[in-house]
């Protein structure tokens, strides 16, 4: 059978377009007309003040620590089940990071971790330069409860919206709660330009170091002159035109991602020992993957089964991210679970599954995922 991914790339059809305005002009660098039109569509779109695309999410997060004035021996703290692009920039500029639980409302940061985390950091007289709060599966955290936490502690938030693009948080689009934003647009991602993310926020003049360090941080001069360390991160033209076309289908996209979690809800919401990952209230995730707990107690098998019996048919299913406090990479990180003997992460790790959740699966393409899972529930 033809392989069956958890989430491919969906094309609208319209990123031609751009890519040729792009061979037209002869704009096929790191700049261009399709660099400053996707950072202003993307801006428009979350009604935020401006963008800066990059080569990925983690370049976005890692821009966003260097704008913060993160280095040695500074502390972030951050959303321990996630994807480990999320930490990694953390140990890129030397610091430690320190990983924080999550609740079962929404699956991310625990209001209740963080602040006994905090109260932790003011004992020891060393508060963290940032927290980084994770949107998992496209479903947005507590962020209410976890801006405010951090704002009486006078700690910035990045808000990693990478899975989250197009999702609502009380009516605001996620990625715009935090002093900086996060999406990605990595080839699995609810819209992608095959490897790219971006870095957002209100404040304008932070946006336009991030683009200087993102450039290797030249200097205005006309010989090639460098007083700071920069990156080679910036998007180049060509695959921010695929962006563009992406861009504008977005609305779809996350339609027919909600379609999908529907039709599985509606074929497994109501048996006993399955539980999909909540929408919180006043929220709307994008519905980017499926995600549910499997009990095997309740149900008579494991997500463990289920993924093999799926890879059988060449239908691609997963574990839940593996949480960093787990990882061998961040063993000796300092973890705070969501309460003392209770670490949610854990629990979701060790039930978690993620089913195909692609905007371009068809119905019927579905419907035999769910026959086949069925079965083995019988």
């Amino acid at each position: 059978m033809e392989r069956l991914y958890l989430s491919s790339p969906h094309m609208s059809g319209n990123e031609q377009k751009y890519i040729q305005e792009a061979f037209d002009l002869n704009w096929i660098a790191p700049l261009g007309n399709n660099v400053d039109g996707l950072e202003k569509e993307l801006a428009t779109y979350n009604n935020i003040g401006g963008a800066t695309v990059v080569t990925s999410g983690t370049a976005a997060i890692h821009l966003a620590l260097n704008l913060l004035g993160v280095g040695a021996g500074d502390s972030v703290l951050c959303s321990s089940l996630t994807f480990v692009a999320s930490a990694n920039p953390i140990l890129y500029q030397d610091a430690q990071p320190v990983l924080i639980d999550s609740e079962l409302d929404t699956w991310n940061m625990s209001p209740k971790a963080l602040e006994r985390a905090l109260e932790d950091a003011k004992l020891n007289t060393k508060m963290p330069k940032a927290v980084i709060i994770v949107n998992l599966y496209g479903q947005s955290a507590k962020i209410d409860e976890l801006v405010a936490i951090c704002n009486r502690n006078d700690v910035p938030v990045i808000e990693d919206a990478a899975e989250s693009l197009g999702s609502l948080y009380k009516g605001k689009k996620s990625g715009t709660f935090g002093n900086y934003g996060i999406y990605s647009f990595n080839g699995n991602k609810i819209i992608t330009t095959s490897g790219g993310g971006a870095l957002v926020s209100n404040d304008e003049d932070a946006l336009q170091k991030a683009r200087f360090l993102s450039t290797q941080a030249r200097d205005q001069a006309v010989h090639y002159q460098h007083s700071e360390l920069g990156y080679n991160y910036r998007m180049s033209n060509v695959v921010a035109g695929i962006g563009r076309g992406q861009l504008e289908v977005l609305n779809d996209r996350v339609q027919q991602r909600r379609a999908v979690f529907e039709r599985y809800y509606e074929a497994f919401g109501s048996i006993k020992g399955i539980d999909f990952q909540p929408e919180l209230k006043d929220t709307k995730s994008n519905r980017w993957l499926t995600a549910l707990t499997i009990n095997p107690a309740q149900t008579g098998i494991t997500h463990h089964e289920i993924i093999a019996e799926l890879g059988k048919y060449n239908i691609e299913a997963r574990p839940v991210w593996k949480p960093m406090h787990l990882q061998p990479l961040y063993e000796k990180a300092h973890y705070y679970p969501h309460e003392e003997g209770n670490s949610v992460s854990d629990y979701l790790f060790e039930y978690g599954l993620c089913l195909p959740s692609g905007s371009n699966m068809s119905v019927e393409q579905q419907e035999n995922v769910i026959r086949i899972i069925k079965n083995l529930l019988k």
